[in-house]
């Protein structure tokens, strides 16, 4: 029987099994247990009946590769004491390449004609000829001594790891895989028989050492089938424990502040907005508490939908926050919200409603006098509706009865942020998650599955469509024309945003003859991006890719800053007559807010910005964007920043600039030109960026982290495993029957638990 505190199974420590092996694999890959090591996969396979093609390799490419030996030799070396051994090997084709021994002793008796081999090692050249300098080399056949199974089946190539090599970690796996001994499988007998998955260990054994081709396939599907078992498992398990929370009905209340609000509004609620409101109003009713994802295109009315939730909840005595993740949107919703409710947000004050409310705002740079006023509208009972950033979760903030959260744009906040709000309610609040990111269906599946999700796919009548152009920089005549458009949009009546990916420095030197905010080709100058504001979504870029316009050994292109463009664009002849400002997120609140309401009221005819402005700005006389370096923002931000434009009754125009050529700029840049549907988009999304990303997990490589899902190409696997996943919760809530799963769901770290709680 295993002592107190021995770990046993996956968890055990590779130290005992491999000595001093552990010890790199630890220090090079944070691998450190067994279940680690064989969560560590082959990042290919080689088939044991064909050598490799000789002709792919290239000089200083690190490989592993099958040979046949066709020949050895040994010889004196004359710059130095001793003999050398050279042994020629042949690929299918009768290509040759040399394993070169400086030191032969064994090799010889080992590498003889006819026996096929795997090596590994750095590629060279020695004259005219491919070689491997001491390679690590495995002969294979019977009594070769090679691992269990090793060269029976396809031969796992692992990726490379400083100070050992595949053959090494190959041997590591098999010591792991016979020390690992019985353990306990998460995916219940039953569920596997009924969807023909294999048990834990044999995954292993088939991914690690299979006999043919099948069965690695085979191994990873089961491996991939777990992950999303595992995560189903537990939002079914969050899904039933904030249900057996009580919360306080909030039903509807019939001639209350709701309905007249509704009666003064200038046009009908669409049909997928009624059926939302419906299903919101719905549960507000219950004894427990909502938890519903609100998601729709950008301006497709959820605002309005929120609004009436939260006066529902006024009308049945309580209060309902508002968490906005920017100053500038917090502000822009207390406004909007004001100016809709009219007198409704008027209580108490002379002209206001009788049966209305008040509206406080809570931002971090209000002037002491007026925070203090605000906070006691909130903890008096009197504001209805609080709207705040982060300052509404500080511990002072006190409410009278908060009956609602809604949470705008929440994938800007930590579980942390949310949970801290929801605690200032004595019984569990209703929560309503908004999101203008449309999300495909298995990230829903995956990320919000404890949460009822609610979708308004159509747009209110009378919204008008979005053009989308990609500018790319080898056309100086269209950079020119952008700047040409701009002015006429003006002169025709609209206003123009133009977004950079970067704030900037008053300081920083005027943009490089030749930059995209003039009539010429790509910026020439370096300049680094340590000041991002809007980057903080952007789809990574590896260095020198070509995709933002650097080609191999050119200097990076200078991404735009705002200051540096706002003052381009006062001297550019086009635009010098123009009314221009800027708005980015170290200006102080009020220079923020009174930028913002002039550019509202028509006073500013273009606004320089960072993506301060890409969720809930709301101008309806904005007609056109022009995004500069549109190649370093993600698709579903483009989408969002784009939907800030046509909000009015004229159609609005998008241009996407980029550094990039017109034969390099990037897919996603052409997706987002092609078309205005956010759910494709949203697809698109999630095929380029990393699955690390869209879920919000962890990459660092522990057994807790997302790894093997894909989210657009395993959706039928996703949605089998949901329906197992809660069928078996609901049937054993607490797990007792299932020791496997239960020890699994245990082992999520804190990383992981913050993405299962998001929402």
């Amino acid at each position: 029987m295993d002592g107190p505190g021995v770990r046993t199974g996956l968890e055990a420590p590779l130290r005992p099994v491999l000595g001093k092996l552990a010890e790199t694999l630890a220090k090079q890959r944070q691998i450190g247990t067994i279940g680690e090591l064989l969560d560590f996969l082959p990042r290919t396979y080689l088939d044991p009946s064909r050598a490799t093609d000789f002709t792919r390799l290239h000089e200083g490419e690190y490989v592993v590769l099958l040979a046949v030996v066709r020949h050895a030799s040994t010889r004196r070396m004359k710059a130095r004491r001793g003999t050398m051994l050279t042994v020629v090997v042949a690929d299918e084709q009768g290509g040759e390449l040399d394993l070169t021994f400086f030191r032969p002793y064994g090799h010889e008796r080992a590498l003889v004609p006819g026996r096929r081999v795997v090596c590994s090692g750095t590629v060279t050249h020695y004259g005219r000829r491919l070689q491997l300098t001491h390679p690590e080399y495995q002969v294979l056949g019977a009594d070769s001594g090679a691992p269990t199974a090793y060269g029976e089946g396809p031969i796992p190539v692992y990726t490379a790891i400083k100070g050992t090599t595949s053959m090494k970690v190959s041997g590591a796996v098999d010591l792991a895989l016979h020390a690992m001994g019985e353990v306990p499988d998460p995916i219940p007998a039953a569920v596997r028989l009924r969807h023909g998955l294999p048990s834990l260990e044999e995954a292993y054994r088939l991914v690690h050492q299979p006999s043919e081709e099948s069965d690695h396939r085979r191994g990873r599907w089961r491996l991939k089938w777990q992950e999303a078992f595992v995560l189903q498992a537990a939002l079914a398990q969050r899904r039933r424990s904030s249900q057996a929370v009580p919360a306080t009905p909030r039903p509807a209340v019939d001639g209350g502040i709701a309905d007249d609000f509704r009666e003064r509004l200038p046009f009908d609620l669409t049909e997928g907005q009624e059926q939302v409101l419906a299903e919101v109003t719905a549960d507000l009713a219950l004894e427990v508490p909502m938890h519903r994802l609100l998601q729709g295109e950008v301006g497709s009315g959820k605002t309005v939908i929120a609004l009436l939730a939260m006066l529902r909840v006024v009308d049945a005595g309580g209060q309902a926050a508002l968490l906005a993740p920017t100053e500038v949107l917090a502000t822009q919703h207390h406004r909007s919200i004001t100016a809709m409710l009219g007198p409704l947000a008027e209580a108490g004050l002379l002209g206001g409603a009788d049966h209305g409310t008040r509206v406080a705002l809570l931002t971090g740079s209000q002037s002491a006098a007026e925070r203090r006023a605000n906070l006691l509208q909130a903890a008096s009972g009197e504001a209805g509706i609080v709207i705040g950033t982060h300052a509404l979760i500080q511990e002072h903030v006190q409410f009278a009865e908060l009956g609602l959260v809604v949470v705008d744009e929440q994938h800007r906040f930590g579980v942390e942020q949310r949970d801290a709000l929801r605690a200032k309610a004595e019984t569990a609040p209703h929560t309503l998650v908004m999101t203008a990111t449309p999300i495909p269906r298995t990230v829903a599946m995956t990320v919000y599955g404890d949460m009822e999700t609610s979708t308004l796919s159509e747009l209110p009548r009378g919204r008008q469509p979005i053009s989308t152009h990609v500018v790319t920089s080898d056309r100086p005549t269209w950079i020119s024309r952008t700047w040409e458009r701009v002015a006429e949009e003006v002169a025709a009546g609209g206003q123009v945003y133009v977004v950079c990916p970067r704030i900037g420095d008053p300081d920083d030197p005027d943009l490089p003859h030749g930059s995209t905010v003039g009539p010429g080709g790509p910026v020439g100058a370096a300049g680094g991006v340590g000041d991002d504001e809007g980057l903080d979504q952007v789809v990574d870029e590896p260095a020198g890719d070509g995709a933002d316009g650097a080609g191999d050994g050119a200097a990076a292109p200078q991404l735009h800053g705002v200051h540096q463009v706002e003052r381009a664009l006062r001297q550019l002849p086009a635009t010098r007559d123009l009314r221009i400002a800027m708005v980015h997120g170290r200006q102080p609140a009020e220079e923020k807010d009174a930028v913002m309401r002039a550019f509202g009221l028509g006073e500013v005819d273009v606004l320089v910005a960072t993506t301060v402005i890409e969720v809930g700005v709301d101008v309806p006389n904005a007609t056109q964007m022009v995004i500069l370096d549109a190649d370093r923002f993600g698709v579903s931000q483009l989408h969002q920043l784009r939907g800030r434009v046509g909000r009015g009754g004229k159609p609005g125009l998008c241009l996407l600039v980029t550094q990039a050529t017109s034969d390099q700029a990037p897919e996603r840049l052409t997706a987002v030109a092609g078309t205005t549907d956010g759910f494709e988009l949203a697809r698109l999304d999630v095929e380029l960026r990393r699955e690390g990303d869209v879920l919000g997990a962890s990459q660092s490589g522990g057994r807790s982290t997302v790894r093997f899902l894909r989210l657009v190409r395993d959706e039928d696997l996703i949605v089998a495993a949901h329906e197992a996943a809660w069928e078996v919760v609901e049937a054993d809530p607490e797990l007792r029957r299932h020791p496997g799963l239960q020890q699994e769901l245990a082992r999520i770290d804190a990383e992981r638990a913050a993405f299962l709680e998001r929402g």
